[in-house]
């Protein structure tokens, strides 16, 4: 891990995240569950991957969306988790698992995309 957030981030997250997997990626720490990429850490904040349908509770907290590169405008679909999420393991829970199940979603659809793709190519 590159930072003491990074570090007890990830202690935080293995108490609640089934089969997590931390591994560096771009100056930040990409967060699996399994073979889901669902997190980073980047900055010393926490992002989660977030769709439709859990946008607004980030948003409703005041939370922005991550930017990997915070001189330009180009923004990806993981909002900065509530810092004090990290001192409740329930709700941490619930918050991350939603994530996973929008990262496995997400998963799916491009796999289906692909497929019909080369299927349509034959």
């Amino acid at each position: 891990m590159n930072s003491d957030f990074a570090d007890e981030v990830v202690e935080r997250l293995g108490r609640v995240v089934p089969s997590l997997r931390a591994r560096r990626m771009f100056g930040g720490v990409g967060l699996y569950s399994g073979e889901t990429f669902f997190g980073i850490v980047a900055f010393d904040r926490l992002w989660f991957k977030v769709d439709d349908s859990n946008r607004g509770d980030y948003q409703a907290r005041g939370m922005d969306a991550f930017k990997p590169f915070p001189d330009r405008p180009t923004t990806m679909s993981y909002f900065e988790v509530p810092t004090d999420l990290l001192d409740d393991s329930e709700e941490l829970k619930v918050w991350a698992m939603r994530s996973v199940a929008i990262a496995r979603r997400a998963k799916q659809k491009s796999s289906l995309k692909q497929s019909r793709r080369k299927s349509s190519v034959r």
